[in-house]
């Protein structure tokens, strides 16, 4: 059985108005993202060729390093890899690095037992043929060695039974957000996110959520216009009563 929450009246840390803005931008970014996502997926002309599109400048490693790029040293466990993969691609975004020169300038970054996997995986074909690599294909080799399937089911599991601690709603956010983009599955549409994200939270301010989230729906629906199955997925949730609250269901 899932662990019972209990309802929160007293909210010394935060006021009842901060917490319940907290939570609907959290959701509407969280949902926005997620139905757009979704559209992306769904739209088959989403890679249409660039019209008279400039040549991209190749980045030097010098700006690449000006960027201050996290290091990873193999330790940090799955969410530390989450961590350090958005904030190299943050910086591959801000420095504008060519996908030629992402694997060459990330693994610049990692140090002491992920350095030493990279170079037992680079030696046996060559340092030029592993930079050729492509930068998806290099995260999913990172992921497949420090992401065990051991631990990935005890994070599954986590993510399951996650719920606010105390008052700690900025904490159960970020972690939230952390997990979901690591089990994307978890939360595959729109109705499955809303659900997992409420299912955490105190009684008290479930109600608020729902309701709340029924005045961003305009702009979640706006993302989704131009792809009819999903609208019709995605209104099943808005034209339902809210039910009580209930530990996450993720099928």
């Amino acid at each position: 059985m899932p662990p019972k929450r209990t309802s929160t009246s007293k909210l010394p840390a935060m006021t009842q108005a901060a917490i319940r803005q907290l939570i609907v931008d959290s959701v509407a970014i969280a949902l926005e993202t997620q139905a757009a996502t979704m559209a992306n997926a769904d739209n088959p002309n989403r890679h249409p060729e660039p019209r008279d599109a400039p040549v991209a400048r190749k980045c030097s490693y010098k700006e690449f390093m000006s960027w201050q790029p996290f290091n990873f040293k193999g330790s940090e466990g799955a969410i530390g890899l989450i961590h350090w993969f958005e904030r190299t691609e943050s910086v591959f975004s801000h420095s504008n690095c060519t996908e030629d020169c992402k694997v060459k300038f990330g693994t610049s970054t990692l140090t002491e037992e992920a350095l030493s996997w990279w170079n037992s995986f680079a030696q046996p074909i060559g340092i030029k043929e592993a930079y050729k690599i492509s930068w998806v294909e290099f995260k999913k080799l990172l992921i497949k060695k420090y992401c065990p399937r051991t631990e990935i089911q005890k994070m599954e599991d986590k993510f399951y039974h996650l719920t606010v601690k105390g008052n700690d709603l900025k904490t159960y956010v970020r972690r939230f957000q952390e997990l979901a983009t690591l089990f994307p599955t978890m939360v595959s549409n729109s109705e499955k996110l809303l659900e997992a994200f409420i299912g955490g939270l105190p009684r008290s301010i479930e109600g608020n959520v729902i309701y709340r989230y029924l005045n961003i729906q305009y702009n979640t629906n706006i993302l989704l216009s131009k792809h009819p199955n999903r609208l019709s997925k995605h209104a099943k949730l808005t034209n339902r009563k809210p039910k009580k609250a209930q530990r996450r269901r993720m099928n």
